[in-house]
């Protein structure tokens, strides 16, 4: 079987013809520019050294050399193999949390952007694995579903922000158990969440949701962000721009400090890890032990690969164009000089 790769150079081809055409030309502008210069009989004695026949077979080379150039970039391929070619991946939730905590900026520039360069890490680590968002404050629902296309995720999660919620608060048994409905349509046997939160959890069901991760075999990794110290939490108006601190009915400034023991409990019981986004070397190990997850054989097929044979042309290109670098135009002439000058 035959086929070209690339065979939109194939087009190319037609400056062969167009290259022929400016050689012809320019043997014939040069024809009549000597049949100008002078008597015909002088002018053939004085150009008796060029060889026409030299030059016609430059001519053929170096359009014989541009074809098969251009044939190789065109990448022509025969003769095939049969490869099998295996899937294997997970089936990865990521739950995100968008409570209005999150826009405090006890780390750079803030809890919330800190996590999204957290899952993008996650991202760029996975290999054939499927990804999905959870959004989640005082409820949660699917924001991404599971999918390879991690650019897809990507925009989704960079339009990941609070004012998604209509309600506020921070539900991490909602997140949990959205997130575990969502690795069940997925099927596969291979699975795990990560909750990213400051892990200020205000609701009540999380235990349950929790002893259904554990009873599915499914392992919660938590990504903590913010520090244990607590902080203000800004508010924007409209127009982006910061309107003073959040406060509460009696106008006291709201503060949030990351929650760190009940995080480390939800890792602890499901046999997984507790990082901390500043931690580069805690979340680094968990993004290389996700990715270095091979998972289950998702899809098995046959694959037929075709060989690559361009050299071929290409070397072929590369003789001609030596050859005709080395053809002379001209050819060694004796010429008898006595008596021309008495």
């Amino acid at each position: 079987m035959f086929r070209f790769f690339a065979s939109e150079w194939l087009y190319a081809l037609v400056a062969v013809p167009v290259l022929a055409l400016l050689f012809w030309s320019a043997a014939s502008r040069r024809r009549r520019a000597l049949e100008a210069f002078g008597e015909l009989d002088l002018v053939q004695r004085l150009t008796s050294s060029v060889s026409v026949v030299a030059r016609r077979w430059k001519a053929v080379l170096t359009l014989a050399g541009v074809a098969f150039a251009l044939f190789a970039l065109a990448r022509p391929q025969f003769g095939t193999r049969v490869e099998t070619v295996r899937s294997r991946g997970q089936d990865i939730v990521v739950a995100v949390d968008l409570s209005q905590s999150m826009l405090a900026e006890d780390v750079s520039p803030n809890r919330l952007e800190r996590a999204r360069l957290a899952i993008l890490r996650l991202m760029n680590g996975l290999d054939g694995d499927r990804i999905g968002l959870v959004a989640f404050a005082a409820d949660a629902f699917v924001q991404s579903p599971l999918t390879t296309d991690y650019a897809a995720a990507g925009m989704f999660l960079g339009a990941m922000h609070p004012d998604l919620m209509p309600v506020q608060g921070t539900d991490l048994g909602a997140a949990l158990r959205v997130s575990l409905d969502a690795l069940e349509q997925g099927a596969r046997d291979t699975r795990v969440v990560v909750i990213v939160t400051d892990g200020e959890d205000h609701e009540d069901d999380f235990e349950e949701a929790l002893e259904r991760a554990v009873a599915s075999g499914v392992r919660v990794h938590v990504v903590g962000i913010g520090s244990s110290e607590g902080v203000p939490i800004p508010v924007y108006d409209a127009q982006g721009r910061r309107n003073g601190f959040l406060r509460d009915e009696d106008g006291t400034v709201v503060t949030t400090r990351l929650g760190e023991q009940t995080l480390r409990g939800v890792a602890e019981r499901t046999g997984a890890r507790y990082v901390t986004a500043s931690d580069g070397t805690g979340l680094d190990a968990l993004v290389d032990a996700l990715a270095g997850v091979e998972g289950e054989t998702i899809e098995e097929r046959q694959v037929t690969q075709f060989e690559e044979q361009f050299q071929i042309f290409l070397a072929l290109a590369m003789a001609l164009l030596l050859v005709e670098w080395m053809v002379p135009e001209r050819r060694r002439v004796r010429a008898a000089w006595a008596g021309r000058f008495e």
